[in-house]
């Protein structure tokens, strides 16, 4: 039990996210509909929260800006090999900062825990 609670704190067999969205091309202002999977790791870990970024990445990949943020649970158990499916509902903000043609839009989402490492989930969008 202590070296799988060790494994954890670098990430290794630690609970899982993963956003889950019914598309990958939104409208500016539009309503999202998904959710997020959480999968427990190999032992009981305590979250602290889930975040979800939206992040803007210019044409060559090099800068990311974070347009938006959103904290989604502050604090909840996740059980060794559970797993739970926490609703998402999201507006793509109406007005977008200027970006160049070739930026590409993403959710970088971040499972944080009282103790370990963090699991992050990137899922890219397309913004008409």
């Amino acid at each position: 039990m202590i070296l799988r609670k060790y494994m954890t704190l670098f990430g290794i067999g630690s609970a899982k996210i993963d956003l889950v969205l019914p598309k990958s091309s939104f409208k500016q202002g539009e309503l999202l509909h998904g959710y997020f999977f959480l999968e427990g790791g190999i032992i009981e870990q305590k979250l602290k929260r889930v975040e979800c970024d939206l992040v803007m990445i210019d044409r060559n990949g090099k800068e990311e800006k974070r347009i938006d943020s959103t904290t989604v649970l502050k604090s909840d158990i996740i059980r060794a090999e559970e797993r739970n499916k926490l609703s998402f509902t999201y507006r793509i903000p109406g007005k977008l900062p200027s970006f160049e043609s070739g930026s590409r839009f993403l959710f970088k989402t971040k499972l944080t825990f009282d103790q370990g490492v963090e699991s992050v989930d990137e899922d890219y969008i397309s913004i008409v």
